[in-house]
């Protein structure tokens, strides 16, 4: 496989509409910045993009919570979301922004140059539109039953409950989210990106070219797109809020969002190459480029169906991947910034990394668990207890005790110098790590070039791990008691201390797209420049000079104290309850849309017995129930775990929907719904029949 002469890697616009989670630095970003660390190191010509999204409904739906502008909110935003990025070591080449000039120029010449082609249709269309509000209602000013999983928390671009992309013709019981009313249907016309003339196009691209080489996940989901018949897709709304649309009989319409957020890629890179006197056309129409998108999966439809139809057209490179990860959730649940489930990046930045002399450490140590968790395959789980094992189990017990006892015994027993190689003395053992060292490097390349970041940091702690093994079975602090009677005590002590220091050396080459602050501190340690941790210096067992004198050991990093994971969790609960709080006495209620007594009949409800309960395992909010309904028993989840102990929920009776479709719950099988109402401190209470009755009596 040839090297490409350049690389043009992205991160996803995240939205200037609030503060991001953990979840989207471990699904876009922290992935994104392993690999152009490691190309970095290669020497390869890499420019890392990403920006701010400011468009969209999202905007001033965000401005009309906080009683401000949208412009307030992108400019708050905007701001906020590039510290973060910054503090948590996130290296973009630029971090740009959508309200750019620039960018409102590059998106309106993309939308130009495609309808002057003729690649673009006019549809006249009859769109949802607001009476009350005089509006018409972009997707997200929808809101509705989903017609996938019936949850009440769709919205008419997605579902907020399973993910489903939709359209709001699809969702069941539409309501306008600016004034609850019921929104009636007026005659609009936009210009609309027809995709199943493409469709021969991605089935060639997509499902032959890249089968073997994207990940199956998305892969699968193109394939479903694909075989579900590509619709054309409207490129323009009509909406007071975002790039306006360069043509004169198009008042009041601006760019849809999904089209000029990914032409963001575009101007971001423009302004690098302004910034940077450079040419930015390389990088997207040059075919020796390698273009590398880093996603969540609620991305992969518009960076590998929609945007490639659109760079196609337009005259650019398209994709060489895209790494989508699956989501991250948190303690047992979805994280929602809605419920105030969720761990954002400033909470963690100011309760570990502004609490540390420079914060490296504490970067580093996120940086770590959140790639050992990640989701590349399957959704995955951040619980604080498992940051907590793999900071102290793993890069203080393993790595960094490695590093540690090199140093110490350095000083100890070679007076701070790196001791010669005997090399007619080597054993099996030295032999051995010398092997694992210069294998090391090959696998964990071949696994960065392959995106699997996770089995790359494997490979590195495992590699510290077998320094730790080989320092045990050569035991120089032993050897060192035969000094004066084995005058081959120093050679075996020297070789020892030698390969340890070499490996220490290849573990900050290795440790560096991962852990840079980690990275840096060695440097310091083995008092070396930057240049050391160029790519092809790992492998090498030469890389300290014999007889050079190192700096005294330095902790890479702190243990993390139970006390301080209490206060996370304690913290996430609290901020849980808050919301419920919030929610129940500054919402204004709203009526659902009404239903007829047939839509009602057809649940099927009745009492139940408790039998058994208990609490399902690393789910802070559920129970698993076993409940008798008289014929037959049933397995019932839950999510009353911070209402009710298991204990007290034995011989309780509840009402049951029993014709509720089955759902997988933390792996188990829940076979129904208990009924629950929320009181005024939000507090869950069962609903149940005012005296004992028969377990599986009807309940009308």
């Amino acid at each position: 496989m040839n090297t490409p002469k350049r690389y043009l890697v992205t991160s996803a616009l995240p939205y200037a509409n609030g503060l991001k989670h953990v979840g989207h630095l471990a699904g876009a970003y922290i992935p994104a910045d392993i690999y152009v660390r490691y190309l970095r190191a290669q020497k390869r010509d890499v420019v890392f993009v990403c920006g701010s999204d400011e468009h969209g409904t999202a905007i001033p739906i965000q401005a009309k919570k906080e009683g401000t502008t949208p412009q307030a909110i992108i400019d708050k935003y905007h701001v906020a979301m590039k510290q973060d990025f910054e503090d948590l070591d996130i290296s973009f080449d630029i971090y740009h922004r959508t309200s750019a000039p620039l960018h409102h120029e590059t998106a309106q010449e993309f939308f130009t140059r495609l309808n002057d082609a003729g690649e673009l249709e006019i549809k006249e269309t009859e769109q949802y539109f607001d009476e009350e509000a005089n509006s018409f209602l972009a997707d997200r000013f929808i809101k509705g039953t989903c017609p996938n999983c019936k949850s009440d928390r769709a919205f008419g671009d997605q579902c907020e409950n399973c993910g489903r992309t939709l359209s709001p013709d699809e969702l069941i019981n539409p309501v306008s989210t600016l004034s609850g009313k019921t929104p009636i249907k007026k005659k609009t016309s936009h210009w609309y990106l027809p995709l199943g003339k493409h469709e021969e196009f991605l089935r060639e691209w997509i499902l032959k070219e890249h089968k073997d080489d994207w990940r199956p996940t998305v892969v699968g989901q193109c394939k479903g797109w694909i075989d579900g018949g590509l619709k054309s897709r409207a490129v323009t709304r009509d909406l007071d809020w975002g790039v306006k649309v360069p043509l004169k009989d198009a008042e009041g319409k601006v760019l849809y969002v999904w089209f000029d957020a990914p032409i963001g890629y575009i101007s971001a890179t423009k302004q690098w190459s302004i910034d940077n006197d450079k040419d930015w056309k390389p990088y997207w129409e040059d075919k020796d480029t390698k273009l590398v998108h880093f996603v969540g999966k609620d991305n992969i439809v518009f960076h590998c169906i929609i945007f490639p139809i659109m760079l196609k057209l337009h005259g650019n490179i398209l994709p060489d991947n895209v790494p989508a990860n699956e989501f991250l959730n948190l303690e047992g649940d979805k994280m929602s910034t809605s419920r105030n489930w969720k761990l954002e990046m400033r909470d963690y930045i100011n309760d570990f990394v502004k609490k540390e002399n420079g914060g490296g450490q504490c970067v580093d140590m996120l940086h770590y668990y959140l790639t050992q968790i990640a989701p590349e395959t399957k959704d995955s789980e951040f619980t604080w207890k498992g940051f907590q094992d793999a900071v102290n189990s793993e890069l203080v017990s393993i790595f960094g005790n490695f590093i540690n006892r090199t140093w110490v015994l350095m000083h100890k027993l070679c007076n701070g110098k790196v001791p010669p190689l005997h090399t007619d003395m080597l054993d099996e053992n030295d032999k051995f790590l010398i092997a694992e060292i210069e294998k090391s490097k090959r696998v964990i390349e071949q696994l960065l070039e392959q995106y699997k970041f996770r089995d790359a940091l494997f490979e590195v702690i495992e590699l510290s791990r077998k320094g730790n093994q080989y320092m045990q079975k050569k035991e120089p602090w032993i050897v060192a008691k035969q000094l004066t009677t084995d005058p081959a005590a120093q050679k075996s002590i020297d070789n020892t201390m030698h390969l340890c220091l070499q490996l220490s050396a290849n573990l900050a080459i290795l440790i560096n797209p991962f852990l840079p602050n980690t990275a840096k501190t060695m440097l310091y340690m083995m008092k070396v420049v930057e240049k050391m941790l160029d790519w092809e210096n790992a492998g090498n067992i030469k890389l300290l000079s014999v007889g050079y004198s190192l700096r005294e050991p330095k902790l890479l990093f702190r243990k993390i104290e139970d006390a301080e994971i209490t206060e996370q969790v304690e913290k996430l609960k609290a901020g849980l309850k808050d919301s419920v709080i919030e929610i129940k006495t500054s919402a204004i209620p709203q009526s659902k849309p009404m239903i007829q007594f047939d839509d009602f009949a057809k649940l099927e409800l009745k009492a139940g017995t408790i039998t058994a309960c208990e609490k399902v395992e690393k789910a802070d909010k559920l129970l698993k129930l076993e409940v008798d309904l008289g014929h037959e028993k049933r397995t019932i989840v839950s999510g009353i775990a911070l209402h009710y102990k298991p204990e007290e929920m034995i011989g309780k009776q509840v009402v049951v929907v029993t014709n509720l479709a089955p759902r997988k719950m933390k792996g188990i099988e829940s076979q129904g719904m208990i009924l629950t109402a929320e009181d005024s401190d939000g507090k869950l209470q069962l609903l149940k029949p005012e005296n004992p009755v028969s377990p599986g009596s009807n309940v009308s």
